[in-house]
């Protein structure tokens, strides 16, 4: 099979398009023939590595794909080639005390696929059978791909974790990432007045359409947590959606006194200096998460079948274009998803 791989750690170069082995199926496993997959930050932060990751290379990374199912393994029922599917990339062991409580997302055992196991950026896929969910008929391969893992997350993370409720506010830092994006939509499914901080007037203009109530341009506007408290009548926000980190002081002063700060990543950096005493003087919550649970992702996506939630596309090129692709999602050239098609 074609992929889209790399042999070592580092920048775009390390990228490789070729013929590796197709693998095939083990026992409760399913080989997936990819149609479309989608490029998440993910993909990036593993390409370049970080001290400890360890992988079998060359590595395929990828956590987001739609396809049909090509073969199933032994001992797998209920599934035939053919489906029509979208895959869960949250891979667990369905054995420790927290996958008995249906809490797998914090599985002692957790691993995302394409993270710390071969994903999604090739012509097949393999996957277990508890990962796939069936697609409506004619439902896009490419809509599958690009809503799996952002919705997952920011359902999780506003829904199950934020407890969002109707008639709150909520400030999401970032107006063109897929999970900003998808929070957007999911904010104002549940009721909440939306406000975005973007870095131009394009991709607010973006947001706009998905929802947003109250648009902040930090370009115009770089003390962004100012604009929020003025706009909301000097109370702030009751939810802040910040998965850059780097501003956290910023979101601390744009929260109400007993906010809740959600984050689900760092994009500007894993470290950085706060000061706790917005933490504590403010009754101020963090709450993180990483992608969601088997329930959620059903909830979630039955939503977007549904045409209640939109996955946002940015573009859709050939997995080929692999190195295109992912030089426009770090140089955060994009608004939504990349999708990749085999």
């Amino acid at each position: 099979m074609k992929a889209a791989f790399f042999r070592r750690h580092g920048g775009v170069e390390v990228l490789e398009y070729e013929e590796i082995r197709t693998p095939s199926p083990g026992p409760g496993q399913v080989l997936v023939q990819v149609r479309a997959a989608a490029l998440n930050h993910m993909d990036l932060w593993v390409r370049l590595g970080w001290p400890g990751l360890k992988l079998e290379m060359p590595h395929i990374s990828g956590a987001d794909a739609a396809g049909v199912v090509a073969e199933i393994g032994p001992g797998v029922e209920g599934v035939t080639p053919g489906d029509r599917v979208v895959l869960n990339a949250v891979l667990r062991d369905g054995k420790c005390e927290f996958c008995r409580r249906g809490q797998d997302n914090l599985c002692l055992d957790w691993h995302l696929l394409g993270e710390t196991v071969h994903g999604a950026l090739a012509e097949y896929v393999i996957a277990p059978q508890e990962n796939l969910l069936r697609l409506p008929a004619g439902f896009p391969f490419d809509q599958a791909a690009a809503a799996g893992l952002v919705f997952h997350t920011a359902w999780h993370s506003l829904i199950r974790r934020g407890k969002l409720l109707p008639g709150e506010t909520v400030l999401i830092v970032g107006a063109s990432g897929g999970v900003n994006t998808a929070s957007i939509q999911i904010a104002k499914l549940a009721g909440a007045a939306v406000y975005v901080v973007g870095s131009n007037s394009d991709k607010l203009v973006h947001a706009r359409t998905l929802g947003a109530d109250f648009l902040i341009d930090r370009s115009q506007e770089p003390q962004w947590d100012r604009a929020v408290y003025q706009l909301t009548g000097k109370r702030g926000v009751d939810v802040v959606v910040d998965n850059v980190g780097t501003t956290f002081p910023q979101s601390f002063r744009a929260l109400r006194k007993g906010g809740r700060l959600l984050t689900v990543g760092n994009s500007g950096g894993p470290k950085f200096e706060i000061d706790n005493r917005f933490i504590f003087g403010k009754h101020l919550s963090i709450l993180g998460s990483s992608m969601g649970t088997r329930v959620d992702f059903e909830a979630v996506m039955a939503l977007v079948f549904a045409g209640r939630l939109h996955p946002v596309i940015d573009q859709v090129l050939p997995l080929s274009a692999i190195r295109l692709a992912e030089e426009r999602l770090e140089q955060d050239q994009q608004f939504g998803k990349i999708v990749l098609v085999p």
